[in-house]
């Protein structure tokens, strides 16, 4: 025993992370100044988003990823926000797809060409509305298509269908204070909040309650951020009563202790964790920071293990994370960041150099692919499924994706979501034996009504048609 290795094995140790060259860098960006702990950046294989400073309203910009260098003052903008926008999230279903959350109240998801924007985009292809208050964070589910989360300053979570444009979970009495961030755990089954009350919750969203709950996580008052780590555990970011940044992992049948809790510094800005589960590193980036620190998450103590710390001079004002699929597999590249800076957005590739050009299966064991494992209807009825998973021996070739297209119910079927359980089982329900009498009435009304509209129009036609009559007489 006295024999063991002092150095922990792993392949991790020598992660070498890199700034790309100037010319590789987006250029010219006016990067959003609004005072929100969101990372303002969202990355897939196709599009760097950005959310920029835009007058009268909130805008984003879109990129192919091969479009560096300087970005025109007139590069068209997704601005069909009347606020400020808080929070992007890329579709992790279908690439041209993204979901924006403003100060406006509202949650839009817009569909974006295939080849990026020739002309500014106005017009979302669903406008979600529901919160009473901005909405500062949206998250697509991780398996199911077309499921949103979103959770606004009204201490409001709502989960949509964004195929049908509803909302289906109104999770509104279960957060006192301001919601710091959620995230949902592998298979979308349960989600884990940080809150301003300093409590991290695990909920169950169908069932809409609390499965555990951990009360002062973090004893500092500064913000704090709670995500699912693969294993079901939790990792936490937050503030020690003496203001020293912690980290903290937590297993949720048991929150009384931490797994493991770590102190780091002293600075101020909000630790931002950006989670890989195919390799189990956190990567931790401070808003305001010039450094990305990353650690290893395993089951022997000390549980989190700090591997490096990649330092640049500028400080970030948000971070972009790529999915594994974007990622050069031929480079040994396991992890790609997005770093904004005031007036740029800049990629760092992080790499474990390999002395062999072959491709490297325990860098890159399978990873969660783009093809939905459930749809939306699947999820709300119960089932739960693991995300598809797709090897990346050849790299990725990103496939055609398909129009989102929403398919608005009947709104005479649509009784307003009760936010009482009972209700929201029973609503499906309902609504699909919904010819009771009640509604058959509403129906015989808004029959008459049309008719009656129809009559005016047909009489208005033949006054203006006799108008113009008299007037082409008149011209005569």
């Amino acid at each position: 025993d006295t024999m063991r290795r002092v150095v922990r094995q792993s392949k991790f140790r020598h992660v070498f992370g890199q700034a790309v060259k100037n010319d590789q860098c987006y250029d010219d960006i006016r990067v959003s100044r609004v005072t929100w702990d969101s990372s303002f950046c969202a990355v897939n294989p196709r599009f760097v988003a950005i959310i920029v400073d835009a007058s009268g309203g909130g805008a984003f910009l879109v990129l192919p990823l091969h479009k560096t260098g300087r970005i025109d003052k007139s590069y068209p903008t997704v601005c069909g926000h009347t606020g400020p926008v808080l929070d992007i999230d890329w579709c992790p279903h279908n690439d041209q797809v993204i979901a924006s959350g403003s100060e406006d109240c509202t949650v839009m998801v817009w569909q974006i060409p295939e080849n990026g924007l020739t002309l500014s985009l106005t017009e979302p292809v669903v406008v979600l509305e529901g919160h009473s208050k901005r909405v500062g964070i949206v998250s697509w589910h991780p398996t199911a298509r077309n499921v949103l989360l979103s959770a606004g300053c009204d201490n409001a979570i709502i989960i949509w269908n964004v195929g049908t444009g509803e909302a289906l979970i109104n999770l509104d009495d279960m957060h006192v204070d301001m919601i710091y961030n959620v995230s949902w755990n592998r298979n979308g089954s349960l989600i884990c909040t940080a809150s301003k009350d300093k409590k991290v919750r695990v909920i169950d969203p169908r069932k809409q309650e609390i499965v555990a709950e951990k009360e002062k996580t973090h004893e500092g008052a500064r913000p704090m951020r709670a995500i699912f780590l693969a294993d079901g555990n939790i990792f936490t970011t937050g503030f020690s009563r003496m203001s020293e940044r912690q980290l903290a992992l937590w297993n949720p049948k048991n929150m009384e202790e931490p797994i493991a809790l770590h102190e780091m510094d002293t600075s101020n800005g909000v630790l931002l964790p950006f989670y890989d589960p195919d390799t189990n590193i956190i990567y931790l980036c401070g808003k305001g920071d010039s450094s990305i620190r990353y650690f290893e998450i395993t089951d022997e103590s000390p549980y989190v293990h700090y591997l490096n710390t990649f330092s640049s001079k500028e400080p970030q004002r948000g971070m972009g994370f790529m999915p594994k699929r974007g990622l050069d597999v031929n480079k040994c590249e396991i992890a790609r960041f997005f770093k904004l800076h005031e007036r740029k957005c800049e990629p760092i590739i992080m790499t474990v150099p390999r002395k062999s050009d072959l491709f490297q299966d325990d860098l890159y064991p399978d990873t969660a692919g783009p093809e939905a494992a459930l749809e939306a209807e699947e999820w709300f009825e119960g089932k739960n499924a693991d995300p598809l998973l797709i090897s990346l021996k050849h790299g990725y070739i990103p496939g055609k994706n398909r129009d989102l297209k929403v398919v608005k119910k009947n709104i005479l079927d649509n009784k307003p979501a009760g936010n009482k359980k009972s209700d929201l089982i029973s609503a499906p329900k309902k609504a699909a034996d919904a010819s009771n009498p009640q509604n058959d009435a509403k129906l015989d009304e808004i029959l008459k009504e049309l008719k009656s509209i129809k009559d005016t129009i047909s009489n208005q036609d033949e006054r203006i048609a006799k108008l113009e009559q008299q007037m082409a007489k008149i011209a005569d």
